[in-house]
């Protein structure tokens, strides 16, 4: 019987062709052309009006890395890293990225790295499959220290896992952070008093990628950041994508700093926040909840 390996994600693939058009900074051993190399023979593809999103994102996430380096993080951990260029781009002495991902993206962004001239060094590539495999266990197995600060980025992932492995997720990067260690993620939100099962439904009706890559959790923004809390992170800083002039929409997408916080309370067994609750919850640079 043959064995079908598992694919490349092509959303992946799709954020890496358009993030390489883009106007980015890099450290001075950096590589600036980091993305374009990666996405050699890659097709393009529209976005559409997740572009402007992508665009405001990439900045978030691109200052985090460099905001983290200067103050003498050593290690920088990509949950869901696809095939994004920041271990090549913000390369730094000293430093050393652990990008986590499906082992078929894994797989073939290795033979990439391996055609860059050491494309692999201060990297390390580990394959994870979020849904069954622990995260806090598999960056003990590759070199990851816990006992010295880290940088933990989870950009564009959470969308597409359910709550209950959302929040195993975020614990088991919490499980490896010591003090004065940052996570920087994004969230997918809607206004309060929206239907969050009806929400998704129409968001994966306009996506051509739905069949392979649903869209599973979008919530109200005190329901994801409750979600933060339950895995063990305090929030310390959420910023809506359409303050950051790209010209995005406000209330989709959140990017969001939060540090360690109390130990994770364990995976929802259900949706946290009924609709008809309205908790308070901190105010949100450029979106204010009602």
């Amino acid at each position: 019987m043959s064995v079908i390996e598992p694919r490349p994600s092509r959303t992946s693939q799709v954020v890496a062709v358009t993030r390489a058009e883009f106007a980015r900074p890099h450290s001075p051993a950096g590589d600036p052309d980091a993305q374009r190399r990666l996405c050699q023979g890659m097709s393009p593809a529209w976005v559409g009006r997740l572009y402007p999103h992508l665009e405001a994102r990439t900045r978030f996430f691109d200052d985090q890395v460099l905001a983290a380096v200067a103050r003498g993080i050593g290690q920088v951990v990509i949950l869901g890293a696809g095939y994004e260029d920041r271990a090549l781009r913000f390369r730094t002495p000293g430093v050393h990225f652990f990008e986590l991902d499906h082992p078929g993206t894994q797989a073939d962004k290795r033979l990439r790295l391996e055609a860059i001239p050491d494309g692999l060094v201060g990297v390390t590539l580990a394959p994870i499959d979020f849904r069954t495999d622990d995260v806090g266990q598999v960056l003990a197995g590759c070199g990851h220290d816990a006992t010295r600060p880290s940088l933990f980025i989870c950009e564009g992932v959470l969308v597409y896992l359910d709550q209950p492995t959302t929040v195993t997720l975020l614990a088991g990067a919490r499980s490896r952070a010591a003090g004065g260690s940052t996570l920087a993620v994004t969230l997918a939100v809607h206004a309060a008093g929206m239907d969050s099962a009806k929400v998704v439904a129409a968001a994966n009706a306009r996506r051509r990628a739905s069949a392979a890559e649903p869209w599973q959790t979008i919530l109200p923004a005190a329901a994801q950041v409750e979600l933060l809390s339950w895995a063990g992170w305090s929030l310390d800083e959420a910023i809506d994508d359409a303050t950051m002039g790209t010209g995005a929409t406000p209330e989709h997408s959140l990017s969001v700093t939060a540090r360690p916080g109390p130990a994770a309370g364990g995976p929802p067994a259900a949706p946290p926040l009924p609709r008809h609750r309205r908790p308070a919850v901190p105010t949100i640079a450029g979106h204010q909840q009602q």
